[in-house]
């Protein structure tokens, strides 16, 4: 049974460059592995952004939803925010 699959795309001239290049500069055999790298790196950064949504913000969100007495308004972050910029510029002087 074959495992692979044989697609035609079409690239922006300067992702075809790009694609040529890398083979050019012997980094990569062929097109198709220079693409194949590509598509892994997309999966990586998609579960790594999955993963942080699922471990990271979902918990502080739930959090949040279940004691939003701790929440801060978006007002009074930013009001927070600058008085730590102005006490650490006055600081800089």
């Amino acid at each position: 049974m074959r495992t692979t699959q044989s697609l035609s795309i079409t690239l922006p001239i300067e992702m075809a460059e790009m694609v040529k290049a890398k083979v050019a500069s012997g980094e990569y055999a062929t097109e198709s592995e220079v693409i194949r790298d590509g598509l892994r790196t997309l999966a990586a950064r998609d579960a790594a952004v999955e993963r942080w949504l699922r471990e990271e913000v979902a918990p502080v969100y739930d959090e949040l939803k279940a004691h939003p007495e701790r929440s801060v308004s978006l007002d009074d972050a930013f009001e927070g925010f600058g008085k730590s910029i102005k006490s650490i510029a006055a600081k800089t002087k």
